[in-house]
């Protein structure tokens, strides 16, 4: 293929190739071509242009086939354009030659076709260059016209359309010529002719003025012919142009329009009059009457009128949205007076009056629903309900007529019902798509609409009674708020209104309908509602015997009311349960016996009105099965079982009882078995098992019954056949957006399409298909369906005899009928089989014995050659089902011979589709049959008949069958691959376009073949290219076809090769073709293009969005105006398109795509985003709200933020956006909350402002969202105060994640303030209408949930500021204090609980932020420098806070412990159920509780963090708030505590008050902890440790724990496990604080036990003290009842996880193993720290004998820490590890269990064991020393400064703590030095010369050498400077304990040390720095050591007159510094030094 790839045509390469291949070279030369001739310089293409033209027009001659001639003419008409022009007369007379030339063979076709399409582009191309010569073209393509065959026909048509819009006005002279041949093809035979006819045409009228002026009836009575037999393709069509052409005729009179001929003005009333008749009389044209009027049957066939329909849409349409504003009443009463009795014919039977009204309803939904804005919609609602008022005036005059001329008043009311039936389901549509925003419509008292519609309940025609309830079930969903008054209203009108017939079903349907809405409102209605339609509903059932007027009416509505009652669900229909069965039970007789009674009594409207009540109670009971499943348990099954028995019994007896009582029974007694087939569907099979033959005989009867005259195959036979074989049928049972009028003309004329009156019990029911109306279909096909199913399941349970005789049953009843009434008997016989079939299959069930599937195959091949196409496909699919079924090998294969069989010897194309598909159908559902052999056999059939080019119906069945084939035999087929791919390619390039289902097939079996290959495509080998540029060329041809369908087949198998290899797809290519059709007319193609978008954009979203972008700016022709992406991107378009989009999976990819695109591109195109979400939420938003913020913006001032400069500039520019509707609005406010979330992980100067501009500064196309602030913060605010509550719920969810992700932003400008601060009123301003009355609870929930984040953030520190969102909440807990019953009584009870918890959440969490600011600055501050957080916040802010929430705290702690004790009754495990009060708790009742538990779940843990935080604030005294209790001295015992209050318990003692809050705290925490939940969240966690950590941080409640060991043992264990199953460092760093705590209050307990004994035994000896502490005198702790075995168990976790190798079952051996020590994460050294204060605070809670226990474990544990983490790190810090566990071997060794008497010895014993240990750490041969030597000497320090002496004084011990200290000091190391000399300084302060002394004598000499060194090489850096003065400080320190006698020397060594340092005046100047400060240091010690010590001092300093020299040269030297210097030295240095000696003597 490559060698195609030129200029010119590679005549050698294509001479060798086969035909096949010729075909595909020249069409992808010419593919090439295109694009070169645009790539190429003119002069290069002038050059070539000779050969080029030659070339081409040699083509012509070699018959090229459509899409290759297409391609052909396209390349001319772009050679000429670009090159030289001189030459195109020839080649236009050339192609006139070929047209006339006489040869007829069907061979030189594609040559006079190609020569037609190359006239078509050539004048497309070069327009008027070629004016001269275009009549005689014209006229001798439209002479070749009149002998041309459709093909000729459709070619022309398209070619006359190019030539047309290449030349303009200029082609005037030919309009009328033109005009004529396209009127004769307008009504064609062949359809495709039919719509190039229709384009042909639309392009003349753009400048054939007559068309839209004097001919404009005869164009209109034109198209209506043409609708007459039409297919969707040419309503589409046809109706475009009709409508364009109605639009012009109006537009076309304003001024300016064309003024040459004098145009005949055309009104507004007269075209919708053309139209009407088109409707109302179809084709027949306006004067003559057809036989078919005078006859009185209905002459417009439906196809006419839904072409019709189209064309009103399209008219509408083309004048655009505000025409229709203008115009809307005129055309609202147009559009109703289409149904009205002054045209009766329109609706003379009810199957005519439906049809029409489904026409009627569908102009009003695409017209109002489709092109008005929301404002608009609300006006057209007014049109709409001023018109019902109308009609109902009209209804009202008749009825209060009396009786004098009824006759001519039911004319008049039926007149009316229809126009009334479209007025109010348009009205409940409209008003359900407007959602919430519509509530100022409802509420403008002007327009009455509730009044309007309930007053219309009461009509006289049952249609509009259920019209109106649809109507009021559509306002409660889209305003829940209304749910409640409107049932309630409808309920009082049903109980007053209970003898007027019309009123008892008009309000019962209403409150059917109602019920039906409470699903879609999460808010629900009150559990109280359910009770009184119980008893209303049994009252309407008791009573309809009293007053036969009414009893028809009364059971109806009595069991509508219950069936409706069952949608809410199990928790309401438990309560009413009991009475439903009863009244299930008396509806039918007891016994066989008192059903024959009945038989024989009553008349015929007694047997009407009772079978008027069972087919209700059947419903209730069917609603009750399939809405309440979880409440069928078996008893409940068992007591629904008694009645059916009879049921079934009446369903046998009912044909006697219509013979008997008459025909009017015939409906009444359908109804009844279609109720009984459909509950018995539902129930499982077993239940009426012994009724199967019973059931069975009836079904047969159903399905054969020789009165059903319709063969309705278009219902039943769809969901039998598979979806994806729909497709070869007719194309009506695709989707498309007219499916709703289409469906119409599926069902046949003489069937009614589905409609409400045809079963009122649907209205309760949830619409399958999107949310219209309820569509039942009438009973007498309706009952059919459901027999067909319910035979299934029955026929699949009976035994095998009876089976078989049921078949052969079957079988004969179609053999013993003829004609019509055999095919309906085939139709459901066979229908009925393959229900069972599937049913089988499903259930894994066998079909049984071999004489069974003679009857089920003679029933199934019949159906094979059925003429009905829809039998066949159904057929094909049993055929398959049968053998999936008897599941045997030779069965199948005899199956597929029989198909072989029949294929090779039939010749009809009845039998040839059937048995191809069926081959299809078997390898689909047992791919297993494919032996290789019998899967060639197969392909070779079907590749034949793909070849008949004689009939395209067995082309398309037999490819559809091949892709089936490809699909399952998978990898098998590869050797088939490439002889199907050429096959493929051969007829995608010959086929006819106008054969579009056979493209279709062919697209399908290429995306089979492309799936087949998969990931293999992307090899290199030759084969595999080779098929893959076939595939590419496939798809290539199928993108130009023109047939939709195709070209969505094209794209989706683009989509899959992008998949599979998608460096070989042309990306932008691919781009281009998505975007031209974004906007296409067809569903199925806008559905292929989103799927592949969503794919593509998900692996490159960047690339797809540039494509796009810079394909609208070439602007090519293609580009629908619909997708605005020049202006807004490919983002900004498929936004529009979500909001005009109304199919739901559409919506759905729209959404996925624009979120990935968000995700991946958001961060880089930040300003594009946003502006587009801005656009969005601006367009709608009402001006006043936005010009408000736009003020306070200006006032409070833009302050640095440059992007609000563009964002105020913007608002005068017409927004790209017009009108979205709320749901779009909504989606964006989710998009600005991604985005903010995307930047949250990009570039951290997103969130710093100083950052952001600094980088900006830099580089101007940075773009951080902190610059947009302004922006977020406007559309939180727009979103928030919207009419619509979705839209306000994402508004303020946006506001608080722009609260939570902006508070902590400083201002640059203004230091201490942040950026938030500025947008406060904003803020106010969008919270404010979220707490008004009537704002439903679930927006004031989640408003509370802002309003708490904003106080809680800190931003506002001033209290007045905060005062006004701090007023909202307390306004609401002003509103909740009354608790549950206060609240509004719109909703469902749990609601309110939704509303209430949501505010004491935010309360709690107020509260919880303002105690720990209170906290935080109530700490001394150590640190002077004050953080700007502080300085913000200020002194009098914190308290502020507090104080603010001070004044609701008693009322808030109140309502708090409630709703705590609430939770945990709600908690309660299942069986204590009995045992929770009756009337539910403080705000939640019982009945609603499953729901409120959600609630309570979400809330319950802030509320228990601040109820712990208050109970602490009290310090749990329940006693006078003055009494500072909370400052008690010693621990409250609960003795104390006691004697204290005792005098004010009056009720309950407040000892017992404050213990069940204390337990109510603790259980719940222990409930929640002990078994977390997956879905519990950190938050919930979280705030529960800290609600513990609250509770322990006072002394009483650690009173309880410390004295109560079993509860903190518990607690212990609840938090170890916290710690094992949550990995968050925080959670564990919380439960460590809490096991603290625990410890602590255990200690207390501990040492107040200890303390009271000592008192009570004063006198007593010492000896007999009881101990106290674990381990008491035998130190023994048990397992599970020793708190200290417990706490050990949880720090060896935390620490064994953080260190494995301390565990010493992991290393092997419990001894010292040298491993590499490691530095711990910050997270992990904070857990290991706080698990070292824990274990060094344990010893004090045990006796001294449990001390002993457990102290190896605590040192082995602290040493071990110590030894795998002391990694040197620089500057000598220690690691925090290492810290924390010095500092706990500090806390164990000076235990006073060291010194008790007990335990001394053997704590001594062990402590040695400990520094031995330690002491081994050591390297032994110190060559690579791992561990920091700092760390171990310190350990060895702190050993020697906190034990006893005898520990560390034993010889051997002392000997090894010398030895390291010396050999330490040898270290080189600075660092090192540093730190021993100051360890060395602190034992030789040590008072006890036992320890001290043994050092100074061994390491002193060794110092002062060291120094001397140092004197010797003068110090070079700080470093060593700074070992020379801790040298000296150590010296000093000797001098200091010295013993006078040995003072002298010491003094004696040092001072030629500190003299030799002095530096004289020479030497002074030119020092470097490190000696100035040397000199200085020196100089100081000697002017202190001079006076304190004056007579050695003066001793040294006479025997060496050279340092006495040296002194005072210094000291004169330095005079005027020491001046300065000795003072200040005076006042730092010493009292520091002194200090620090006395810490450290003090130390123990």
């Amino acid at each position: 293929m490559e060698l195609a790839h030129s200029l010119l045509l590679n005549e050698e390469a294509y001479n060798q190739l086969g035909e096949v291949q010729k075909a595909e070279f020249i069409f992808d030369w010419l593919r090439y071509l295109e694009k070169l001739l645009l790539a190429t310089s003119k002069s290069d293409v002038k050059e070539k242009q000779k050969a080029l033209v030659e070339q081409l027009l040699s083509l012509l001659n070699s018959s090229p086939g459509p899409p290759t001639r297409k391609l052909l003419a396209k390349n001319l008409g772009v050679l000429y354009s670009i090159g030289d022009t001189f030459s195109v007369y020839e080649t236009i007379d050339k192609c006139n030659d070929l047209i006339r030339s006489k040869d007829d063979s069907p061979s030189y076709l594609p040559t006079k076709l190609a020569a037609v399409v190359c006239l078509g582009s050539l004048y497309k191309k070069l327009g008027r260059i070629l004016v001269n010569t275009f009549t005689d073209t014209v006229g001798n393509i439209l002479k070749a016209m009149k002998s041309a065959e459709s093909q000729g026909r459709y070619e022309i048509m398209l070619s006359l359309q190019n030539i047309l819009n290449g030349l303009g006005a200029a082609a005037t002279p030919c309009h009328r010529d033109v005009y004529k041949a396209a009127k004769s093809c307008l009504t064609d035979r062949s359809m495709a002719v039919r719509c190039a006819a229709a384009k042909c045409l639309l392009e003349l009228q753009k400048e054939a003025i007559f068309m839209w002026s004097t001919d404009l009836d005869s164009v209109a009575t034109l198209c209506f012919k043409s609708f007459e037999g039409s297919n969707y393709d040419v309503r589409i069509s046809v109706s475009k142009l009709l409508g364009t052409v109605l639009a012009r005729a109006i537009i076309s009179k304003h001024p300016g329009a064309v003024s040459r001929q004098s145009i005949r003005r055309v009104s507004l009333e007269e075209v919708l009059e053309l139209l009407g008749t088109g409707f109302l009389r179809g084709s027949s044209g306006f004067l003559r009457a057809s036989g078919d009027m005078l006859k009185g049957t209905s002459s417009v066939s439906r196809d006419v009128r839904v072409g019709v329909t189209q064309a009103y849409v399209v008219f509408v349409s083309t004048l655009g949205g505000i025409w229709l504003e203008k115009n809307f009443a005129t055309f609202l009463s147009h559009i109703l007076s289409l149904v009205s009795q002054s045209h009766p014919k329109a609706t003379q039977t009810q199957t005519d009056a439906v049809c029409g009204r489904r026409c009627v309803s569908f102009i009003l939904r695409a017209t109002i629903g489709g092109l008005l804005g929301e404002k608009a919609q609300i006006a057209a609602a007014k049109d709409i309900c001023q018109a019902i008022w109308k009609l109902k005036k009209v209804v009202d005059a008749v009825m209060n007529d009396g009786n004098m001329e009824i006759r001519l008043g039911s004319t008049d009311v039926t007149a009316s019902q229809h126009m009334l039936v479209c007025a109010l389901q348009e009205l409940g549509n409209l008003i359900y798509s407007l959602g919430t925003t519509a509530a100022p419509l409802l509420q403008d008292s002007s327009a009455g609409i509730l009044d309007s519609v309930i007053s219309v309940i009461l009509h006289p025609s049952i249609s509009v009674r259920l019209a109106t309830a649809w109507c009021l079930h559509c306002i409660a969903v889209a305003l829940p708020s209304y749910l409640t008054p409107l049932l309630d209203r409808c309920l009082e009108r049903l109980t007053v209104l209970k003898s007027s017939p019309e009123a008892v079903t008009g309000f019962s349907f209403a409150v059917a309908a109602l019920l039906g809405a409470v699903k879609h409102c999460p808010l629900g209605i009150p559990h109280g509602k359910g009770k009184i339609i119980m008893t209303l509903a049994e009252d309407l059932l008791c009573s309809a015997v009293q007053n036969s007027r009414l009893s028809a009416q009364r059971t109806q509505a009595g069991w509508l009311l219950i069936a409706a009652l069952m949608t809410l669900g199990p928790a309401v229909v438990s309560h009413h349960l009991a009475r439903l069965l009863l009244l299930w039970k008396c509806v039918f007789p007891v016994s066989p016996k008192d059903l024959e009674t009945e038989k024989s009594r009553g008349d015929s409207f007694t047997w009407q009105v009772t079978l008027e009540g069972r087919a209700g109670a059947l419903c209730a009971v069917k609603s009750f099965v399939s809405h309440c499943g979880d409440l069928l348990t078996e008893e409940v099954i068992q007591h629904l079982l008694p009645p059916l028995p009879c049921a079934v019994d009446l369903l046998t007896q009912l044909s006697s009882v219509l013979k008997t009582y008459g025909s009017t029974l015939k409906m009444p007694s359908v109804v009844y078995r279609q109720r009984l087939y459909e509950l018995l569907i539902l129930l499982p099979p077993e239940t009426y098992e012994e009724n199967f033959c019973a059931i069975l005989k009836e079904l047969a009867a159903d399905l054969t019954a020789s009165d059903i005259q319709v063969a309705a195959s278009a219902f039943l036979l769809p969901p039998l056949c598979h979806q994806d074989d729909l497709v070869i049928l007719s194309p009506l049972l695709q989707e498309t957006d007219h499916r709703f009028i289409e469906e119409q003309l599926l069902l046949g004329n003489g069937i009614a399409c589905g409609s409400l009156e045809y079963d009122p019990y649907s209205i309760y029911e949830k619409d399958v298909e999107g949310d219209s109306v309820p569509k039942p279909l009438s009973p007498v096909l309706s009952v059919i369906s459901s027999a067909v199913k319910l035979f299934g399941v029955v026929c699949a349970h009976v035994g095998e005899a009876q089976r078989l005789s049921v078949l052969e049953q079957l079988l004969d009843s179609i053999k013993h009928t003829k004609g019509a009434r055999q095919q309906v008997v085939q139709l459901h016989v066979v229908s009925s089989l393959s229900s069972f079939l599937k049913y089988l299959a499903g259930s894994k069930g066998k079909l049984g014995s071999e004489e069974m599937r003679k009857p089920a195959l003679a029933l199934v091949m019949g159906a094979l050659e059925s003429p009905n196409p829809l039998l066949r496909c159904a057929a094909a699919e049993a055929w398959a089902r049968l053998a999936q079924v008897v599941n045997d090998g030779a069965f199948t294969a005899a199956l597929a011979q029989v198909s072989f069989d029949k294929l090779k010897s039939a010749r009809d194309v009845v039998t040839r589709t059937g048995y191809s598909l069926a081959l299809g159908s078997l390898h689909r559902y047992l791919g297993g049959i494919s032996s290789s052999q019998h899967l060639s056999s197969c392909v070779g059939i079907l590749y034949t008949l793909s070849q008949d080019s004689t009939s395209p119906d067995v082309q398309t069945w037999a490819l559809h069958s091949l892709s089936l084939i490809i699909d399952s035999a998978g990898p098998l087929y590869h050797m088939h691959v490439e002889p199907t791919l050429s096959l493929i390619i051969m007829l995608l390039l010959n086929v006819p376009p106008t054969h579009a289902e056979v493209h279709q097939s062919l697209g399908r079996c290429l995306n089979a073949l492309i799936t087949t290959l998969g990931p293999e495509l992307q090899g290199n080998s030759t084969s595999i290219s080779t098929l893959r540029t076939s595939c590419l060329l496939g798809c290539a041809v199928m993108q130009d076809n023109p047939d939709c369908l195709v070209q969505a087949q094209a794209i989706s198998c683009l989509q899959q090769l992008h998949m599979f290899a998608p460096r070989h797809v042309n990306l932008s290519s691919l781009v281009s073709c998505l975007c031209v059709n974004l906007c296409s007319p067809y569903l199925l193609l806008r559905r292929a293009v989103l799927a592949c978008l969503r794919q593509l954009v998900q692996r490159e979203a960047a690339e797809v969005s540039e494509h796009a972008v810079l394909l609208a700016k070439d602007n090519r022709e293609e580009l629908t105006s619909d997708a605005n992406i020049r202006e807004v991107g490919l983002e900004g378009a498929l936004l529009t398109l979500l909001d005009k989009e109304t199919d739901q999976k559409l919506c759905h990819d729209i959404k996925e795509t624009l979120n990935h695109m968000l995700t991946s591109m958001a961060v880089d195109k930040l300003s594009f985003w946003l502006k587009l979400c801005k656009d969005v939420l601006a367009a709608s938003a009402d001006f006043t709200t936005v010009t408000c913020v736009d003020t306070m913006q200006e006032e409070e001032g833009d302050k640095g933020d440059d992007a609000s400069v563009l964002t105020t500039g913007n608002d005068d520019k017409s927004f790209p956006f017009t009108n979205p509707r709320w749901a779009t609005r909504v989606f964006a406010a989710e998009c600005v909350c991604r985005i903010i979330n995307q930047c949250e992980n990009a570039h951290s100067a997103h969130f710093d402002i100083a950052l952001a501009q600094e980088m900006k500064k830099r580089d101007s196309r940075n773009d951080f969202l902190v610059l947009h602030l302004a922006d977020l913060i406007r559309m939180a605010f727009m979103a928030a105060t919207d009419h619509s509550d979705q839209l306000r719920l994402s508004g303020l969810e946006t506001l608080l994640v722009v609260i939570r992700r902006f508070a902590a932003i400083p201002e640059p400008e203004f230091p201490g303030h942040v950026i938030l601060e500025q947008y406060q009123a904003n803020v106010g301003a969008a919270l404010r209408p979220a707490f008004t009355s009537e704002t439903p609870p679930d927006v004031t929930a989640k408003a509370c949930q802002v309003c708490s984040a904003w106080i809680a953030s800190g931003v506002v520190s001033d209290l007045n500021d905060l005062r006004r969102v701090h007023q909202l909440l307390v306004s609401s807990l002003t509103k909740i204090q009354a608790g549950k019953e206060a609240l509004s009584h719109l909703y469902n009870e749990s609601a309110s609980t939704m509303e209430i918890l949501a505010v004491l959440k935010a309360w709690a969490e107020v509260y919880i932020i303002a105690v720990e600011r209170h906290k935080s600055h109530r700490q001394p501050l150590k640190t002077i420098p004050c953080s700007e957080e502080s300085v913000r916040n200020g002194p009098h802010s914190t308290d502020g806070l507090l104080d603010l929430v001070h004044t609701d705290l008693s009322t808030l702690s109140r309502l708090w412990l409630a709703a705590l004790q609430d939770f945990a009754l709600l908690t309660l495990p299942s069986e204590f159920a009995s045992q929770l009060p009756v009337e539910g708790g403080a705000f939640y009742t019982a009945e609603t509780s499953e729901n409120a538990k959600l609630h309570y779940y979400n809330s319950w843990a802030l509320i228990l963090h601040a109820t712990a935080l208050w109970l602490t604030s009290t310090g749990f005294v329940v006693a006078d708030p003055d009494e500072e209790a909370a400052h008690l001295s010693r621990p409250v015992t609960p003795t104390s505590m006691c004697q204290g209050s005792s005098s004010g318990a009056t009720v309950k003692s407040p000892e017992d008050v404050c213990t069940d809050r204390f337990h109510l705290i603790l259980g719940i925490s222990v409930e929640f902890l002990c078994s977390l939940r997956s879905d519990a969240t950190m938050e919930s966690i979280t705030a529960c440790l800290h609600a513990l950590q609250a509770l322990l941080d006072v002394p009483w409640p650690r009173s309880k724990i410390g004295s109560d060991q079993d509860l903190g043992i518990e607690l212990l264990n609840v938090l170890h496990r916290v710690i094992l199953t949550r990995e968050s460092p925080s959670i564990q760093l919380a439960s460590l604080e809490v096991v603290r705590q625990i410890i602590c209050a255990a200690q207390e307990h501990v040492k107040e036990k200890r303390r009271s004994a000592e008192v009570d035994d004063g006198a007593a000896e010492k000896e007999t003290l009881p101990e106290f502490g674990e381990g008491k005198d035998t130190g023994g702790l048990v397992p599970g009842k020793s708190l200290v075995f417990a706490t050990l168990e949880l720090c060896v976790c935390i620490l064994v996880r953080q260190l494995p190798e301390l565990n010493p079952k992991l290393t092997g051996s419990p001894g010292v193993k040298a491993t590499k020590p490691q530095v711990l994460s910050e997270d992990g050294s904070r857990l290991v720290s706080a698990a070292l204060v824990i274990l060094s605070e344990l010893p004090a809670v045990c006796s001294p004998e449990g001390s002993i226990s457990i102290l190896p474990t605590i040192l082995y544990l602290t040493i071990g820490v110590l030894r795998e983490t002391a990694v040197k790190l620089p500057g000598g810090q220690l690691p925090s590890t290492v810290a924390a566990s010095l500092q706990a071997l500090k806390g164990i060794l000076s235990s006073p269990m060291a010194r008790a008497e007990k335990s001394h010895s053997a704590w001594t014993d062990l402590l040695r064991s400990a520094l031995t240990t330690i002491l081994d750490c050591w390297d032994p041969d110190g060559t690579h020393q791992e561990l920091d030597e700092i760390s171990l000497l310190t350990a060895i320090t702190v050993f020697i400064l906190s034990t006893s002496p005898e520990v560390t004084t034993i010889p051997c011990l002392q000997k090894r703590c010398i030895e390291k200290f010396k050999a330490t000091l040898e270290i080189k190391d600075p660092v090192v030095q540093i730190k021993t000399y100051q360890l060395l300084l602190s034992i030789f302060q040590y008072p006890n010369p036992a320890v001290s002394y043994p050092y100074i004598y061994s390491l002193v000499s060794s110092i002062v050498e060291k120094l001397q060194e140092i004197d010797k090489r003068k110090p070079e850096d700080t470093a060593e400077l700074q070992i020379f003065q801790e040298g000296i400080k150590v010296l000093q320190a000797l001098v200091a304990i010295a013993e006078e006698q040995h003072r002298s020397q010491l003094v004696a060594c040092l001072l030629p040390i500190l003299i030799s340092f002095l530096l004289d005046d020479n030497d002074l100047g030119s020092a470097t720095s490190v000696m100035k400060n040397l000199h200085d240091f020196a100089l100081q010690n000697l002017m202190q050591i001079g006076p304190q010590y004056s007579s050695v001092f003066k001793n040294v300093m006479a025997s060496s007159p050279a340092l006495k020299a040296r002194l005072e040269a210094a000291i004169k030297g330095n005079q005027e510094s020491v001046k300065i210097k000795i003072p200040t030295s005076k006042h730092t240095k010493n009292p520091g030094k002194n200090t620090s000696i006395q810490l450290k003597t003090n130390f123990l």
